[in-house]
């Protein structure tokens, strides 16, 4: 079996589906890899250090395609529809990386497919058995494979970084002679795997931190961390979590007793940190233009949702914009902004899915569906969409 590892093509993209770890474990299972040159460069990782693991070096995409049984990819390929603008180094292709694939090729990325449903009619037509990571399954015995975990967590870190870097005082707490300087207030909405590592990380930093969430299992785990939890606790509350794990979106009565409780805290804090998504659906509105109006000037809020449409009505994907003095921090792509990391974490997270299925004397893939970490997260087989999750579109379609 030969593995090939693609060089990522969005602009906004540094991170690399393998590592030299992770290949030197894949040939360690007599698999071959190659990797297309310069694939690790914007995680600092050179073809050198992919060649002492063990791995060809492919002078394209095309050539590290050739004979390939499966590509890893970060981000899901390039379609024809795209504006080439959002790639680069697009190649002949013109941005179109599904068209250099070939029939019976597995991919393994993450693929968006709840919005980018037409995506899955795509691989299904070209005959390549796709499969999407981030529907991994919330198991125990999966959470070594969960890449929304993996790279949530560092987001989650450094959205509090890049709050403090436009925020224009101190956060912690400091008696000096001159006088004491009042530690900051951050307010964390979603306290999911991302908004529980930024709930640590401002606490670190040594702001009084509260957090927010429609799931009152979070209201222990945001205090286990030292922060104060605000929520409307009613009967709907109780029902708030799927059985993945996930928040479900809540009725438009209790969003308005919610929505009056947040208005109340947030013009209280220096810094909102917006975390909260829905699987498949357009990020949930958590900040209002009215919310932002009525924060002090100087503050700041970071919305890791900005992708999905962003829980704040006034942030723009990929831009720091500032409005009535309020700094609303919306860049792209939060985990590539620490692309070592997070190729590492995502790397190790495609080993751990693919190796079980690895026979270790012969290198042969061969994956078991009646395994729900397999089924779970498989969108297409033998051309055809087989996930049970896309039996009908979901709109709007985007990135």
């Amino acid at each position: 079996m030969k593995i090939a590892v693609l060089k990522e093509r969005r602009a906004d993209e540094r991170r690399v589906a393998a590592t030299p770890e992770t290949v030197k474990k894949f040939v360690g299972l007599g698999v071959d890899v190659v990797v297309e040159a310069e694939a690790g460069a914007g995680a600092f990782m050179a073809d050198s250090d992919f060649q002492d693991a063990g791995a060809t070096i492919a002078g394209d995409a095309t050539a590290a395609l050739a004979d390939a049984d499966v590509v890893l990819k970060v981000r899901r390929p390039l379609m024809a529809d795209e504006n080439a603008g959002d790639a680069e180094n697009a190649g002949d292709d013109g941005g179109d990386e599904l068209a250099q694939m070939r029939k019976g090729q597995i991919l393994i990325a993450m693929l968006n497919p709840l919005v980018r449903r037409s995506d899955c009619d795509a691989y299904a037509a070209a005959g390549i058995d796709a499969f999407a990571m981030e529907l991994m399954p919330r198991i125990s015995r999966a959470q070594s494979m969960d890449v929304l975990s993996s790279q949530a967590n560092l987001a989650g870190y450094k959205s509090v970084l890049d709050a403090t870097e436009e925020f224009n005082r101190a956060l912690p707490m400091m008696m000096t002679a001159a006088g004491t300087i009042a530690p900051a207030k951050i307010f964390v909405m979603g306290a999911g795997v991302a908004g529980l590592q930024a709930i640590a990380t401002a606490r670190r930093l040594g702001a009084v931190v509260s957090a927010t969430d429609v799931r009152p299992v979070a209201k222990e785990q945001v205090e286990s961390l030292g922060a104060n939890f605000v929520m409307v606790e009613d009967e709907e509350t109780a029902q708030a979590e799927t059985e993945a794990g996930y928040a479900k979106e809540m009725s438009a009565a209790y969003q308005k007793k919610q929505a009056a409780l947040i208005a109340e805290t947030i013009a209280k804090q220096d810094i909102v940190i917006c975390t909260a998504l829905i699987p498949g659906r357009a990020a949930p509105t958590l900040v209002d233009d009215a919310m932002v109006a009525s924060m002090k000037p100087g503050s700041v809020i970071v919305d890791l949702a900005v992708e999905n449409g962003g829980n704040c009505t006034l942030s723009k994907m990929g831009e720091v914009v500032v409005v009535n003095g309020v700094t609303i921090v919306g860049h792209s792509n939060f985990p590539a902004r620490l692309a070592v990391d997070a190729s590492n974490l995502y790397a190790r997270n495609l080993f751990n899915f693919l190796s079980p299925h690895i026979d270790g004397e012969s290198g042969n893939l061969s994956f078991d569906f009646e395994d729900e970490t397999v089924s779970g997260v498989c969108l297409t087989r033998d051309g055809a969409v087989i996930h049970p999750m896309l039996s009908a579109p979901t709109k709007p379609e985007g990135e």
